[in-house]
């Protein structure tokens, strides 16, 4: 992707949605932070649904570990790895409330240090909770990346530094949930929707045909 069209590129994606939110469901930090742990290898919906119950019984990291591996085991396991994720989240739970008075930290070096928190989830919380500029960088965010030529990488770390050298400031704090959700729903992995692309004219990938149709009608 040409540099000159990556303003415009996420211009047209605030247009269509000037306030994106996450699609996990919480209503605290903390909350926020168990639903991004236990997102990994699962859809955001079948996260939610499980969620709903376990914050109604433990939405703190005392309540958390009150709980217990084999309490919260039984409120997720319709999710892939769901014992895993339970220890790590009663382990987590139980480090924010020895090392960090209850709360979920402000710092990228204490996150990473939880158990089954990785750079993703980290970038989630610094980028929602506390308004950092991150790049959260998905399955999603990796194949648009790439996809697109906004940002080429081998691995998640290499697209995420090329997006925060590419992405313009003003875009810089959503811009990883606009590149979620087009990935999500139009930039689909097994059959794009260019058709339906409203972003299509500056992507490296677009289709002949169709983007003499688009560049034809502009």
């Amino acid at each position: 992707m040409k540099t000159s069209s990556i303003e415009p590129f996420f211009a047209i994606l605030r247009a269509a949605n000037p306030h994106p939110v996450t699609e996990l469901e919480y209503t605290n930090a903390f909350e926020l932070l168990a639903a991004v742990l236990l997102s990994a290898q699962a859809t955001d919906a079948g996260v939610n649904k499980a969620t709903r119950k376990l914050f109604a019984v433990a939405n703190t990291p005392a309540k958390m570990v009150a709980l217990g591996v084999e309490g919260v085991s039984e409120y997720i396991k319709t999710i892939g790895l769901f014992r895993n994720k339970a220890k790590n989240l009663v382990e987590t739970s139980r480090i924010l409330v020895e090392q960090h008075g209850g709360q979920v930290p402000h710092d990228r070096e204490a996150l990473e240090a939880l158990p089954g928190v990785g750079r993703k989830t980290a970038n989630v919380v610094l980028n929602v909770v506390f308004g950092e500029p991150t790049m959260a960088v998905d399955t999603h965010i990796f194949r648009v990346s790439n996809r697109t030529g906004l940002a080429p990488g081998k691995n998640p770390l290499e697209v995420e530094m090329g997006l925060l050298k590419r992405v313009p400031a003003e875009y810089l704090h959503h811009a990883h949930h606009w590149l979620i959700l087009h990935g999500r729903y139009v930039c689909q992995a097994r059959r794009p929707l260019c058709e339906q692309c409203q972003v299509l004219r500056y992507c490296d990938s677009a289709p002949p045909e169709l983007l003499k149709k688009v560049t034809a009608s502009a």
